[in-house]
């Protein structure tokens, strides 16, 4: 779940009022951002969802949450479960919609969440502009070696863990302690709203990765800027806040 903010930090992220999500337990975020997903079309009837203990780190709850997600979300007719070696729990393969009332806080907290990417935007750019005059070495080869790590996920949610290593190594590179600190509270509230994504969709953002790794290398901060600013700004319109968006609008895709 959402990270929670040192006592008197006097930031919107403190005030639970602004946060529907933090109204919803935790079983029922897990089958709201599920059932969200399937919506959207962002998980596709048939898929199988990772495991349990992997599903659990991806959306940051424990594994008895996970369990009884899915039993609740199969009883809806969101997911079936199968049995044996090559069983788990797959998206139906005709999948009830919109029947998690639980989703109505994601869409209550849409403002929220446009607010947190902006924020978001503000810090990675300049974590980018700093990290190409500081990154050593090591700290390169750590964005290498998550790159590599998301080449090779087979499920969003192994691609979420090492996406969120290779942004949290890069806000490292620039050596603001304070400035990561406050990063970490903004980024551990806007992960509470990430659902799964199709990997074809995350296998172009890992490309994405490589040019603002690129641009690091060649200590190019203005460049390593501009993309990682893209890179995030794009959540707007790629998030759920987007697509629901582009929904109501009836655009295409």
């Amino acid at each position: 779940m959402a990270t929670q903010e040192p006592s008197g930090a006097p930031s919107a992220l403190t005030s639970s009022a602004l946060a529907a999500i933090r109204r919803t337990s935790a079983v029922d975020t897990v089958r709201a951002r599920i059932s969200l997903a399937v919506d959207l079309g962002l998980l596709a009837p048939g898929e199988r969802l990772p495991n349990v203990q992997v599903t659990a780190a991806a959306l940051g709850v424990g594994e008895i949450t996970v369990r009884r997600a899915f039993g609740t979300l199969e009883r809806e007719g969101v997911v079936e479960r199968r049995p044996g070696r090559t069983g788990g729990t797959f998206i139906a393969e005709r999948p009830r919609r919109r029947t998690v009332a639980q989703v109505a806080a994601y869409r209550e907290d849409s403002e929220r969440v446009h607010r947190l990417i902006d924020e978001r935007i503000v810090l990675e750019a300049g974590f980018a502009h700093l990290a190409a005059e500081r990154l050593d070495r090591n700290g390169l080869d750590r964005l290498d070696q998550c790159i590599r790590e998301m080449d090779a996920a087979e499920s969003w949610a192994e691609f979420h863990a090492s996406d969120q290593r290779f942004h949290l190594a890069l806000a490292e590179g620039a050596g603001l302690s304070a400035a990561l600190a406050m990063y970490q509270r903004v980024t551990g509230e806007l992960y509470a709203y990430f659902l799964p994504y199709p990997m074809g969709y995350l296998r172009s953002s890992n490309e994405q990765h490589r040019a603002i790794r690129a641009a690091l290398g060649a200590r190019d901060a203005t460049l390593a800027a501009g993309l990682l600013r893209d890179h995030v700004a794009e959540l707007h319109h790629s998030m759920y806040v987007g697509l629901t968006d582009a929904a109501e609008r009836g655009d295409d895709g």
